[in-house]
């Protein structure tokens, strides 16, 4: 619909109806110094052929090099066909599925990508999806919280930091404390993990992999942490899967992870695609909505929303969350990634990002100067001690046209440079940033 501005009229009748006398009285709260009182100084209004080749002049302007940048999304290769199925009208126009009965098809959509997420994670269900990884992880800890009626939850810090700052965002109001478990040579420092367990503790966080790239090792911990009546949350990259032990095996409780990775592009950081699955027996306490498959009064197939705990479904005090959503057209992207992939497809890209970047870290380590920060297996990502200020190696390589990776220390992670290496990365490429190196 065309957007229709006020008149003059109806807006002094909408200010009366409310109770004051301009607009400046809704908004006295804001100091006037904080007000814009100046002009947006926009520039003359184009036509469509001049904004055009305005957008092709700033498009022309992006610098598309070799990516090597991590830390939680990644430049894996998104086939043609992903694109040309989410541009259909049906899907690309549908937001939400409010109307279950005129909306079998997107029902149909979330209820395949349900059953790929608990294939893929070895859980038993999973919801629609969420806004992120990050918002995923937090919603985790809200549910593990409630359901135990506990409020310590354990957060390593190797875990990505950007989730750990939506984490504490969202459990500030909630008289949940977080507590840091230490880590050692860049993974979880087992026995501690295991010291700060105790009758108080709602959930344990694990990132596999973490944040530094490294595989951990959580054999034996949803054992200690069953014991203590505590929930064990995982928080995976969904390619890897293809290769490591699923969640499910490993016993844990709550599977969340960014689902970028599956068919969604980088999009200069969203929108994202938040994993979220679980043990069918904390099925009441999920946020966002579950779809189901049932029969209509005439025998036929219909697909349903059979779980919606959002405020605006159920009375307030019974909701799960206030703020979780699915991001129907990411999960859609991923479904039919999924599809197109298959089980071999999907893990020879987790082969092709295991032995790229294990290659690329090889040849770097031998550089002078250089070598591989944590001894630890890792997946496609890794950090790199470097003789000189990885700041100064980004900004250099850029030069260059290629993303060099992530300084670990603007996220205070440390000292190091974050390398990621998916299956796109081409032989050429890798020994092109190889040789980068050695020119500096």
């Amino acid at each position: 619909m065309a957007y229709l501005s006020r008149s003059e009229a109806e807006v002094q009748e909408m200010l009366r109806e409310i109770g004051v006398e301009r607009f400046e009285d809704l908004i006295d709260y804001i100091p006037a110094e904080n007000r814009f009182r100046g002009t947006l100084n926009l520039p003359e209004p184009l036509s469509e052929l001049e904004i055009h080749r305005e957008i092709e002049r700033l498009t022309a302007r992006n610098r598309l090099g070799a990516i090597f940048l991590g830390g939680g999304a990644y430049d894996h290769y998104i086939p043609a066909a992903v694109k040309h199925i989410l541009l259909r009208p049906e899907f690309y126009t549908a937001y939400t599925p409010y109307q279950a009965e005129v909306s079998q098809g997107t029902l149909q959509a979330i209820y395949e990508y349900q059953t790929m997420i608990c294939r893929l994670t070895g859980m038993e269900v999973a919801n629609a999806s969420m806004y992120d990884g990050g918002s995923a992880l937090a919603e985790a800890v809200l549910m593990a919280a409630h359901h135990t009626r506990k409020n310590r939850v354990l957060l390593p810090e190797n875990i990505n930091p950007l989730y750990r700052r939506i984490v504490e965002t969202y459990v500030k109001d909630q008289q949940i404390e977080l507590v840091s478990v230490p880590v050692r040579e860049g993974v979880v420092e087992r026995q501690a993990l295991l010291d700060l367990l105790d009758d108080a503790t709602a959930a344990v966080v694990v990132q596999n992999p973490n944040f530094y790239g490294l595989i951990e090792n959580p054999e034996g911990l949803a054992e200690a942490i069953h014991e203590k009546r505590a929930l064990f949350i995982m928080s995976v990259d969904p390619i890897s899967l293809a290769l490591l032990k699923t969640p499910g095996e490993w016993g844990a409780d709550i599977v969340v992870g960014e689902g970028q990775a599956l068919g969604n592009p980088l999009n200069l950081g969203g929108p994202y695609l938040g994993i979220f699955a679980a043990r069918k027996a904390l099925i009441r306490k999920m946020p966002g909505r579950i779809v189901a498959m049932t029969t209509d009064v005439e025998g036929k197939t219909a697909f349903v929303t059979t779980l919606q705990t959002r405020e605006q479904h159920i009375r307030r005090e019974k909701a799960t969350s206030n703020i979780c959503t699915n991001s129907q057209l990411c999960a859609l992207a991923a479904l039919v990634y999924l599809s197109l992939m298959g089980e071999r497809g999907l893990r020879r890209v987790a082969e092709l990002s295991l032995q790229k970047s294990h290659y690329l870290a090889e040849q770097i380590a031998q550089l002078p100067g250089f070598e591989l920060k944590y001894r630890a297996p890792f997946f496609k990502e890794f950090v790199v001690s470097t003789p000189v200020p990885p700041g100064e190696i980004i900004q250099k390589l850029m030069e260059k046209n290629i993303f060099a990776g992530i300084d670990l220390q603007s996220f205070n992670m440390g000292q190091g440079l974050l390398v990621a290496v998916t299956e796109k990365r081409s032989r050429e490429e890798l020994d092109h940033y190889v040789q980068a190196l050695k020119d500096l």
